[in-house]
């Protein structure tokens, strides 16, 4: 995890969502605080998975929570209007009332097939991409992800995301610092 921090740092990261489904509150929150050393406050926004109660105790600046979890409402009650809720938009549609959802951001997706995460949706692709952005209007931040490359998110961004959540493509790298720095040059 240390090791991963720095080559975050390296990359300059600005927002990272850090996933840990399995691991204890306090491996959770063992590894958060190897992150926020590594990502101090100010020079990167980190956002907890899941786990509303950890937010505070971890140091980061919001999470991002799912069906099962707690919801938008819930999460923003218990952290205050200052800390970042996200929670998952849609794929071939809106999630109904998810605009009414006290929430920073959308999840959408899974664009393409991901090798990250386990789903039964279909991919939406770039059409998938503009129907939600139509659905959504033009204000709201919609995140696409699930199998984005750094060949396929121009379109991705062209047809309606606001930016592209990416995992696979940067953690996978040999050089993820590298990779990260890659992406940022090609869509700024």
């Amino acid at each position: 995890m240390r090791w991963l921090a720095g080559e975050l740092a390296e990359g300059a990261v600005t927002l990272l969502e850090y996933r840990n489904k399995t691991g204890t509150d306090d491996e959770v929150l063992g590894d958060a605080a190897i992150l926020r050393a590594g990502l101090p406050a100010g020079t990167a926004k980190l956002i907890l998975d899941d786990r509303v109660e950890l937010i505070e105790r971890a140091g980061f600046d919001g999470v991002h929570v799912d069906a099962g979890d707690a919801t938008p409402a819930e999460a923003r009650l218990l952290l205050g209007p200052d800390k970042i809720v996200g929670t998952f938009g849609g794929s071939e549609a809106l999630v109904q009332e998810i605009l009414s959802e006290p929430a920073n951001y959308l999840s959408i997706g899974p664009i393409f097939p991901t090798t990250t995460k386990e789903t039964t949706k279909a991919p939406i692709g770039a059409a998938g991409v503009r129907k939600l952005r139509e659905q959504a209007g033009p204000k709201v931040v919609l995140v696409a992800v699930g199998g984005v490359t750094l060949e396929t998110a121009p379109e991705i961004l062209a047809a309606g995301a606001s930016v592209v959540g990416v995992s696979a493509a940067i953690f996978r790298a040999k050089d993820p610092a590298g990779e990260f720095r890659r992406w940022m040059a090609v869509l700024g």
